[in-house]
């Protein structure tokens, strides 16, 4: 008996040409459809619309929960009026103002942090006292020190804004790699320009992240700071407005807006926050 694996036969296969046409695969026109962000977006829109209808007709009391056509209703009748476009301006302005101002503080306190040690003390220690200190609470103060006008408001969006900003900032300079850094060496960078040219491209993932928290959180603090404590300088925002609405039965006018302040954040993130993306991060390979 033999030990020694039996012989097989050789034969060759004889494959078809390769042509790009194989790859070509014909999609259905609802698939194409399917397959845009914003239609996904929309559909999901007139879903919970469709939902909110129905719950408010089941409901049956409008002072409780008034319809979705009411509310929009409502919000066409504000905008055609131009009251709800006046406060949708006053709050946007004193929230650009405060958001400004703490881009600016969050990119001092991060570049003094990767620079010295005391700055990084500095970073920590303030992060650790004030991140988890409610902006809201900080009003009665800022209204003591500043009185009740936008300076006060301005204040309290300057602290919301600026440690989660800071916090992201600072974590995406320290993820930044050492070959970066060493390159940026090599060209002789150091200080400003060394955190301008190297650091900045290379965390700005983590900063875009810092800047829609801040964003969210400034928005979020502008509105309730608005309806807690109602006018600003004798002329009231878009917290006002759902604050003054509602001592005055007004609900449908209280959603519509409420309604603003969600559209007015969807059009913030779909609009400016994902074309920076795209235009930046997503266009340079660093997120998918």
């Amino acid at each position: 008996m033999s030990l020694s694996p039996p012989l097989r036969e050789e034969y060759e296969v004889v494959l078809e040409p390769f042509t790009q046409e194989d790859l070509a695969r014909d999609i259905p026109l609802a698939q194409r459809i399917w397959q845009v962000s914003w239609v996904r977006k929309a559909v999901i829109l007139a879903a919970l619309a469709i939902i909110w209808e129905i719950a408010a007709r089941i409901q049956g009391n409008d002072l409780l929960l008034p319809s979705f056509l009411q509310t929009a209703s409502a919000f066409i009748d504000g905008i055609a009026s131009g009251e709800l476009l006046t406060k949708v301006w006053i709050s946007l302005t004193v929230l650009v103002k405060g958001y400004l101002i703490g881009i600016v503080l969050a990119f001092g306190l991060t570049t003094l942090a990767v620079s010295t040690q005391l700055g990084r003390d500095l970073l920590g220690t303030l992060t650790a006292m004030f991140n988890p200190l409610p902006a809201i609470a900080l009003l009665p103060l800022s209204l003591l020190w500043f009185g009740l006008g936008e300076n006060s408001l301005i204040f309290v969006l300057v602290h919301s804004v600026l440690w989660a900003l800071a916090l992201n900032t600072y974590a995406g300079f320290l993820g930044v790699s050492e070959t970066q850094r060493m390159a940026g060496r090599n060209y002789g960078l150091k200080g400003l320009r060394f955190v301008w040219y190297i650091l900045i491209p290379a965390a700005l993932p983590s900063i875009l992240a810092g800047l829609k928290v801040g964003w969210a959180f400034a928005w979020r603090t502008l509105i309730a700071a608005e309806l807690v404590f109602g006018a600003s300088s004798g002329k009231g925002g878009l917290g006002w407005y759902i604050f003054q609405n509602r001592n005055e039965l007004y609900t449908d006018k209280v959603f519509a807006g409420l309604a603003a302040v969600i559209i007015i954040g969807l059009l913030v993130e779909n609009l400016l926050f994902s074309n920076v993306e795209r235009l930046t991060v997503k266009r340079w390979g660093m997120q998918r």
